[in-house]
């Protein structure tokens, strides 16, 4: 009883906090799931991991993610990350960054919500959609998954297959339009509009929250995972009427080697109880990279199940988080036997090693 209730108190003074501060609203974890989880881990499993064992010789898979995808800053720094450490990644769109609060007000209906309503905010200028929608091009070019993270980022966890769908359609308008939202349709590039129409295949849930009429409507509108999961430890990929479903997994941290979820926003709220804490920084990327290369040691030396890890596009605590992934990933991503790969580009080589080794890996 008194965890639960030392939860609430948690709950309420990071509430407080967040109110506060506008770039910790952009964060997209609800805040009741991330505190649960740290406190009750058993609870956090929506799908078990799948027990399987690779073959020898299988490379192990990094992927890597980021939800939102909005701060221009933060498109530049992870894109020179990526070319600096041969990673490639994916990245979760919110759409209603592609749209002014105007623009939005005119265009955006998210289900049960007034029109024009978002939870992360919209871009504040049309330089701003422009400068992203160069970014998700550059990003594509690069090899790099753009997938859909909805729009508004709302709990959809009552919706039906017709509200995800409303929601599907909103997020490929916005797509399709950015150049003209930006005011520089002219610079569209040659090939956004196929991109916009057929390259956006993959799917996050805000709030990893789910509902009966998500997976009809992705399938629906054709798309080829959903990354929606949490699991208890790191697993392959579930299918479910012939959609593969990813889960984020639930790793050893700390001096307790107590269960969290892979995500920064999930220590973040371990590490500071959701209140940005710069002054210890270096500890808590410390306590981070620990935690990411002993999970990546795991698996790489055992059964070389892929390694899901989530971040956000904001430097919580100071960067440590992003800092953390960055020391990670340099060291591992070049080893021969060794993929830090998106999503998208993880399917098909998980589909080889299902074949090489004639189990099935889903």
């Amino acid at each position: 009883m008194a965890a639960f209730f030392q939860s609430d108190q948690r709950i309420a003074a990071f509430s407080n906090h967040f109110r506060q501060n506008k770039s910790l609203q952009l964060i997209m974890i609800r805040i009741p799931l991330a505190i649960s989880l740290a406190l009750c881990p058993a609870l956090a499993a929506a799908e078990p991991s799948t027990p399987a064992t690779a073959p020898a010789g299988d490379k192990q898979l990094v992927i890597v993610s980021f939800d939102g995808a909005h701060d221009n800053a933060l498109w530049e720094k992870s894109l020179a990350m990526a070319k600096r450490t041969g990673a490639h990644f994916t990245y979760f769109l919110s759409c209603t960054f592609l749209m002014t609060r105007a623009d939005g007000k005119e265009i955006y209906r998210p289900p049960g919500q007034k029109p024009g309503r978002s939870n992360v905010g919209f871009a504040q200028s049309r330089e701003e959609i422009a400068a992203r929608a160069g970014h998700i091009w550059r990003a594509h070019l690069d090899g790099h998954d753009i997938a859909s993270h909805a729009c508004g980022h709302f709990d959809g966890k009552g919706w039906s297959k017709a509200d995800w769908q409303s929601e599907f359609a909103t997020f490929n308008t916005a797509l399709s339009d950015a150049w003209k939202k930006a005011g520089k349709p002219e610079a569209e590039p040659a090939g956004w509009s196929e991109f916009a129409k057929t390259g956006i295949k993959g799917f996050r849930a805000p709030y990893l929250s789910l509902s009966d009429g998500l997976l009809p409507a992705l399938k629906a509108d054709n798309f080829t995972y959903d990354a929606s999961l949490v699991t208890k430890g790191p697993g392959w990929p579930t299918t479910k009427d012939g959609l593969p479903r990813f889960g984020l997994p639930l790793i050893p941290e700390g001096p307790s080697q107590r269960p969290v979820i892979g995500m920064d926003y999930n220590l973040f709220v371990r590490h500071s109880m959701g209140v940005e804490n710069k002054k210890d920084s270096a500890r808590f990327e410390a306590r981070t990279y620990e935690a990411y290369r002993k999970a990546f040691d795991r698996e790489y030396s055992g059964d070389r199940i892929p390694l899901q890890l989530g971040f956000h596009f904001v430097e919580m605590n100071g960067g440590a988080y992003w800092r953390a992934l960055d020391r990670l990933l340099s060291e591992v991503c070049g080893k021969a036997d060794v993929a830090c790969v998106s999503y998208a580009q993880a399917l098909p080589l998980i589909e080889q090693a299902k074949k090489k080794a004639g189990r099935t890996a889903f």
